[in-house]
């Protein structure tokens, strides 16, 4: 036998897991259907956010975490319900990532020269009672170089080993059916496709040119979720988010089209919690687009004023930064796909960074100089050249005209002007005292009790239609496909099951095909920080594993 063990994927999961079993001294195939200038995945383009318990940074800060706080918030952003079966796995693989995230998760990557930014994020903060969802303190560490950081460890393991022979990388390999010999998987085959000098995430051909057949011991799946196949999302969209939106962009390029997962659950392997999913309701048009339809991702800080369709405010905790599919829920129940962000020039500058290590330059290029740049007035360049070219951004001076000019970006006139000045002055009085009844200045005046949030997160409460805080900005905000939270279950090992519970003999799986492991180790809901670390948890728990038996 040629290889003891075939990686499907070479996105992080499967960097990570190849780079673990060739230290082990075994002989890998990996391969992917994409060319090599895609090699890392959805991880390459990320913001890098890693979820680490009392950490260093988070102590240098003032933070009090504990792994018993990051269980609590784990289990009530979760809400596991299906344990005696499809939530079974996900719970273990989740307890288990927590005790990995308060241990050597840091000392692991600080071992392989990975770094962080010093100010820690406050993602998900949930806005529910002390144990319902969301992170009760900031837990979100930026990688120094963002996903391009994370990855490039792992990939400088793996070209070493392809140095010395014991990893062969092959892309343009698109696998169609999984070898069996009676109840074992034995290998792949599928087609060659044909070259292609795609850049990364741009589309490549779907021509073959051959095909290929390769056995061997074990095969692990890696080959990531649905977030690129819109059609998909659509069928398993689940009723309790409303309606499936009729139009949205897309967070990741159109080849994460979930093929894999449908191969596998055809060779036996059992798929749970399929209507789960992690998809942003802060999307904007890029407009400088690398695929289809391609959005990026607003990280706002807390204090825009949130309203629907219509104009109306939504209610608490629906604010910026608080519950992701909450207010996925609150917006699809309109009927209408999309929302708006009212905000300062003041709010815009210190509250709006952008999702991604292709418009965060400064950190993905690990400039001092850069980030230091992004205290200077005026919004941060990826900012500014989304409110000087993106479509879905409005500036005036006046509210009358940025309402004129968000009801012309729409089909439906859907706006009226004086309802959302009354709504904009009723919040705008309640500025005049440190005291006040409205739960989002409550929310931002006490985020900025926070160290890192007061110093370049959250701008100081000010009136909306004070014109010194001015020019006004509305943005309109698109549902952007990303996550997938349910997948191929799996068992401690990353072995994965078949319908009656029982491991598949030389089946694995890790990364988002396997819901970060398990098949749902997030549940119902993500605190952030957690998809990578999911790559890289659940990567190397297969790695190690299927090591360990070779």
């Amino acid at each position: 036998m040629e290889y003891d063990v075939i990686v499907v994927g070479a996105g992080l999961a499967g960097l990570v897991a190849t780079a673990e079993i060739a230290d082990a001294g075994k002989r890998v195939l990996l391969i992917d259907q994409e060319p090599e200038s895609s090699f890392g995945g959805q991880a390459w383009w990320s913001f890098g956010g890693l979820f680490l318990v009392d950490s260093p940074e988070q102590r240098r800060l003032g933070i009090k975490d504990s792994k018993e706080l990051a269980w609590q918030d784990w289990l009530g952003t979760a809400g596991f319900d299906r344990e005696d079966d499809e939530d079974f796995w996900g719970r273990k693989w989740a307890e288990a990532y927590v005790d990995f995230a308060a241990g050597e998760k840091r000392a692991w990557l600080y071992d392989m020269g990975v770094r962080f930014f010093p100010v820690v994020g406050w993602a998900e903060r949930g806005g529910y009672l002390a144990d319902g969802h969301g992170n009760s303190v900031p837990r979100f560490h930026i990688v120094w170089g963002t996903g391009p950081g994370i990855v490039k460890p792992f990939e400088r393991r793996v070209r070493e080993h392809m140095k010395k022979g014991k990893v062969e990388f092959r892309p343009r390999h698109r696998v169609d059916q999984l070898l069996t010999n009676g109840h074992s998987i034995v290998g792949v085959s599928g087609s060659v496709l044909e070259p292609s000098s795609a850049a990364r995430g741009e589309a490549s051909s779907r021509v073959a040119i051959g095909e290929f057949e390769y056995r061997a011991k074990a095969v692990l799946i890696t080959s990531g979720g649905i977030g690129g196949n819109h059609d998909l999302i659509r069928k398993n969209w689940p009723s309790r988010l409303g309606e499936a939106p009729k139009h949205m962009l897309s967070g990741v390029p159109a080849h994460v089209d979930g093929r894999m997962l449908s191969i596998t659950e055809k060779a036996g392997g059992r798929i749970v919690n399929r209507d789960r999913m992690w998809h942003y309701t802060e999307g904007i048009k890029n407009w400088n687009p690398v695929w289809n339809r391609h959005g990026i991702r607003i990280l706002p800080g807390p204090s825009s004023l949130w309203l629907d369709a219509r104009g109306r405010r939504f209610p608490a905790p629906n604010f910026p930064g608080f519950d992701t599919l909450g207010t996925l829920e609150a917006i699809q129940k309109t009927g209408y796909s999309y929302s708006w962000f009212i905000l300062t020039q003041k709010i815009i500058e210190r509250e709006f960074a952008l999702s991604g290590s292709e418009q965060n330059p400064d950190l993905t290029g690990k400039s001092i100089k850069k980030v230091l740049s992004r205290i200077l007035p005026g919004a941060p360049g990826p900012v500014q050249a989304f409110m000087d070219k993106g479509e879905d951004f409005v500036i005036a001076n006046r509210l009358s005209d940025l309402v004129e000019g968000m009801n012309n970006l729409t089909e439906e006139k859907l706006l009226d002007f004086a309802e959302i000045e009354r709504q904009i002055k009723a919040r705008d009085r309640e500025i005049d005292n440190k005291f006040t009844k409205d739960l989002q200045i409550t929310a931002l005046r006490g985020a900025r009790q926070y160290i890192g949030d007061k110093l370049i997160r959250v701008a100081a409460p000010h009136k909306i239609l004070d014109p010194k805080n001015g020019p006004l900005i509305a943005v309109r905000l698109n549902i952007v496909s990303r996550k997938t939270l349910g997948g191929l279950q799996t068992n401690l090992s990353g072995q994965v099951l078949n319908d009656e519970g029982e491991a598949i003999p030389g089946l694995y799986a890790a990364g988002e095909v396997s819901g970060f492991g398990g098949g749902g180790i997030h549940g119902y809901r993500a605190l952030e920080g957690t998809f990578v670390g999911g790559c890289l948890f659940s990567g190397r728990v297969a790695g190690r594993a299927i090591a360990s038996i070779m």
